[in-house]
Order: structure tokens, then sequence, then C-alpha cells
């Protein structure tokens, strides 16, 4: 671990951001043009006192998941997150696989849109990065850990989470889960991390496993569907994907498709976050 170099790189790249480009207020009267220390530390969910110390260099070395809260927070590129990583003394992430983050493009893109949902998601399922907009229409995607943090791993091997979408929905959604899967399975053909996965859902799922053997593949770039939510009710959503070059990530955008979805996502955006159960 570089202590020196990881403090002024930290530094260096709080001081280099703009509020706006965080969705933050700039307002007329910060001394600095950068984030101050305590709006890194919200954005990347740990204390104020840790960022300080890392900052002086004064630290225990940081987690490879507390490098990736950091990394989403200063909005680094793919090169900016490989050198925190081997600044702090950990190997970067792989450029392939569960362990990726979310690319800073995506995450700005997510700072710009608001109070519109949106995810972005590994080719896996796996949710990188979400705004707070996202947040309380769904929950918090992001802290899952091991299979669970695959989408078609909950919808398949924990059936409740399913609740978040009306009955009638159900058969279209599973069907779409398998054969987005089957996409990336051949994208990425032999890939440890993917059928690993695909081993594991037959195993533990009678219908995936009879779902994988009707062998439909597709990609969902565009689609509707209805999230119920435990506070406003039914919303019914349009959902648009704008994926990267290499099919890697995803963004998912999610707009009201009708009146009185547009007048429940408001109310939930006014009425703010409380506990319920994390759908998909």
């Amino acid at each position: 671990m570089q202590r020196e170099q990881l403090a002024d790189f930290l530094r260096r790249r709080r001081e280099a951001i703009r509020p706006a480009e965080v969705g933050l207020a700039g307002g007329s009267r910060r001394r600095t043009t950068g984030l101050r220390r305590e709006e890194v530390a919200m954005l990347a969910g740990m204390s104020v006192d840790y960022v300080v110390r890392l900052e002086q260099g004064r630290s225990s070395q940081p987690s490879t998941q507390l490098l990736g809260a950091l990394a989403r927070a200063l909005r680094l590129s793919d090169d900016e997150r490989d050198h925190l990583f081997h600044l702090a003394g950990h190997q970067p992430p792989p450029a392939e696989g569960v362990a990726r983050l979310a690319r800073a493009g995506l995450v700005r893109l997510l700072d710009r849109l608001g109070d519109t949902p949106a995810l972005v998601f590994s080719d896996l399922g796996q949710v990188l990065a979400q705004n707070r907009a996202s947040t309380l229409l769904g929950g918090d995607l992001t802290s899952f850990t091991g299979d669970r943090r695959y989408l078609t791993w909950r919808w398949f091997a924990e059936p409740g989470t399913r609740a978040v979408h009306p009955p009638g929905e159900h058969e279209r959604h599973a069907r779409e889960l398998v054969s987005d899967l089957r996409a990336t399975a051949g994208r990425r053909p032999g890939d440890p991390v993917v059928t690993g996965l695909i081993d594991r859902l037959k195993a533990a799922s009678d219908e995936f496993r009879r779902r994988w053997d009707e062998h439909e593949v597709g990609v969902r770039r565009a689609d509707r569907k209805t999230l119920v939510h435990p506070r406003v009710g039914p919303l019914l959503m349009d959902c648009e994907t704008l994926m990267t070059p290499d099919q890697g990530q995803q963004l998912l955008v999610l707009t009201p498709a009708d009146a009185g979805s547009r007048e429940r996502l408001a109310l939930l955006l006014v009425l703010g976050t409380e506990e319920f159960p994390v759908g998909t």
C-alpha cells in the first residue's frame, strides 16, 4: 500500500470533480470548486473520518469493496480505478466477470437522469450502480453478495422476490431472463463465471433447467413491465436499455408509461425511502 501516493491521488480527484457532476448543488458559498470530504463520504457510503484519514495517509488498507465505492463516488475512469487499486495494494477487478465496477460514463449518466429511475447492470444481471429514484422504486440492489448478486438467481432460486411484479407477467419475465443469460453465455463461451452460474441455477431450480433446455436466445433492449410498490401501488414502466460496445454493461432507464404511473412515481419521490422487501 502506497499511502502517500494514495492520499495525494484521492485529494486531487476529489478537488477535480464539480458538484454538478455528481448531482449536487454547487452554491455560491463553497470555498473549493471540488467536492467536500463529507460529500465524498456520503456518495461512497463511509464515514467522513475515514475519508480524512485516507487523504492524510493515516488509514488502514482499504478493502476492495471500499475502493469500489470510492471509484464510483469520484467517477473514476477504468484506468484511474485500476490505479487506485494498485496504490491501495490490491489487484484491480478483472475487465470481465462479476467483479466489474460500473463504467464511469454510465455512472455520470445516472447522475444526470435525476428523478428518472436508472440502473447499471452487468451482462450477468448484477446491479453495479443505481440512482436514488431507482432505489426508491425497487430498493438497494447493489448490496447483494454471492449468487444473490444476479437477478436471474434471485428470480429462480428465491421466488418470493417475484412479488414485485404482478403474477400475469411472471411467465414473460422468466423466459426473458433465461434467453438473455443464454445470449451472454454465447458471447462468453467457456467463461467459468458464466458456466458456473448456469450449473448452479440448473441444480437450484427445475423451472430454470426446463427453460434453459428450450434454447431461447435474446437480449432485452426495450420492455414494458409493472412494478408493484408497497407504498404507492403498481407502476407501469417503459424500460429502455443502452449497452456498451462490448455488451458487458448496460444502462437501464425506466419511465412511466401512463399518467397514473407518473403521478405515483412523483409521489414516491416525495415520500422518500422506507424499509420494504427488495424486489427484482
